[in-house]
């Protein structure tokens, strides 16, 4: 009897720790809280200032190619972290950053700007978001999601572990279905680089009319990467069924190689196999700053801290920049980037024993306010600080959409890095809402959409 009762209460305490928040807890959304989850307050000092809305759809202009205008164009750096005064700064830094101005003594800095709490979404996704907190159970050892229905965004608003603030990164909302066109580049020690470009789109089968629903039933994005340029890389095509628990059901990929002129299955395109023509210097799962599967941590919830993060980079993206002002020898033109205070949620993700992966660790900072990783520190298998990760972001205030502008990854061994992302040069800025078909998203359409 004794036995039956102990079993019961494990049962019944097993029941607790996986169940969805409660509405008490829930409602915490739009109250106290911010309606993704943040805390709405701002600092003890205001130098995070209080979320009030965010900013507004008319923010700024909008130029005949989608690009925005940068609404705090006329504002100066607080100040400007440099190698001389980083110990001063550095309880708000990463290691990772700390360790660019040690390589980069001369060049690289750190301008600091007054912090704008921007984000704001659509009101369909709020109501999303409160049904995921009420509904969405981990599964799988928190790799799967269960109750996770209708429009899938932020499974975990009021997260309880680190595995549930990294499914609020994957799960975050990309402004629907979205096309874009891209350059991706990975500069030799000296700054010389040959750019990549791609043609992308990722669409939501939520979003797409004629989809069956059985077969999306565990697919949260469809992914489609067709590399334009330069010639000997074009036609290469990539498709990637982005599934939401990838131990039950792998992450599904095909590539269309132009030089054979077949479709073939791509297993390699997930955790640690190298990114596209990424001259080794990413992987797979450091696209988007992290995707993929998250089974190969352990991932702990170290809190929240106040720490410097690129934020609200509009000047980076403006079209009248060439790829040549933003690439530079060592890191990216650092006097286009834009800091700012605010508070991250720190996540240490530590690979398992029974498990491999080129980084051992990886520690991540990730913002409160759009769920999106700011920073990565990546480990090698010695402990040794290898790779440092920056997601310069900004709001795309017209489609309530928060993105990044450019993704940096820099090897402080190598002294190189790769930068994904840029649109400068590009004949339009991102394109939201797309009318997206199911017959797009199969094997069978890569050959038509390979062309050299």
């Amino acid at each position: 009897m004794r036995k039956t009762i102990a079993v019961l209460a494990l049962s019944l305490l097993a029941t607790h720790v996986m169940a969805a928040v409660s509405p008490e807890e829930a409602a915490k959304l739009g109250t106290t809280l911010t309606p993704v989850g943040a805390e709405k307050a701002g600092n003890s000092d205001g130098s995070i200032p209080a979320w009030t809305g965010g900013i507004p759809k008319n923010a700024g202009a909008v130029d005949s190619k989608g690009f925005l205008a940068d609404p705090f164009a006329s504002e100066k750096p607080l100040f400007v972290i440099t190698a001389a005064t980083v110990d001063k700064y550095k309880d708000k830094l990463s290691d990772g950053q700390v360790a660019m101005f040690k390589r980069y003594p001369e060049t690289y800095k750190i301008p600091v700007y007054p912090t704008h709490r921007t984000v704001n979404l659509p009101p369909d996704i709020y109501e999303s978001i409160k049904r995921s907190a009420l509904n969405v159970k981990p599964i799988n050892d928190g790799n799967g999601l269960e109750g996770f229905t209708g429009n899938r965004y932020y499974a975990f608003p009021i997260p309880k572990n680190g595995v549930e603030v990294l499914w609020n990164h994957i799960t975050r909302y990309h402004g629907g279905n979205l096309r874009r066109i891209i350059t991706q580049a990975t500069p030799q020690t000296n700054g010389s680089y040959t750019p990549i470009r791609f043609e992308e789109e990722v669409a939501v089968p939520q979003l797409i009319p004629d989809m069956d629903p059985a077969k999306a039933a565990n697919v949260l994005t469809f992914f489609k990467q067709s590399v334009t340029a330069p010639a000997r890389l074009a036609g290469n095509v990539l498709l990637v069924h982005e599934t939401l628990d990838q131990v039950k059901e792998p992450r599904l990929a095909w590539i269309y190689n132009a030089g054979q002129r077949r479709v073939r299955r791509a297993p390699q395109v997930a955790y640690d196999g190298p990114g596209t023509a990424s001259d080794g210097l990413r992987t797979s799962d450091n696209f988007d700053m992290f995707s993929g599967a998250p089974d190969r941590y352990d991932w702990k919830l170290v809190g929240k801290k106040e720490m410097y993060i690129p934020y609200n980079s509009y000047k980076l993206d403006q079209p009248t920049l060439k790829y040549d002002d933003i690439i530079k020898a060592g890191h990216i033109n650092q006097d286009l980037t834009r800091y700012e205070l605010h508070r991250v949620w720190e996540v240490v993700g530590t690979v398992k024993p029974s498990e491999r992966h080129i980084y051992a660790k990886r520690h991540m900072y990730i913002d409160e306010d759009s769920w999106q990783v700011a920073l990565v520190d990546h480990y090698d298998g010695r402990g040794q600080l290898w790779r440092v990760a920056e997601g310069h972001a900004q709001f795309y205030y017209d489609h309530q959409t928060p993105a990044y502008t450019v993704e940096t990854l820099y090897d402080i061994i190598a002294g190189r890095y790769i930068a994904l992302g840029m649109k400068n040069e590009e004949k339009s800025s991102f394109v939201f809402g797309f009318a997206a078909k199911a017959a797009d998203y199969t094997p069978a359409a890569l050959r038509a959409e390979g062309v050299r």
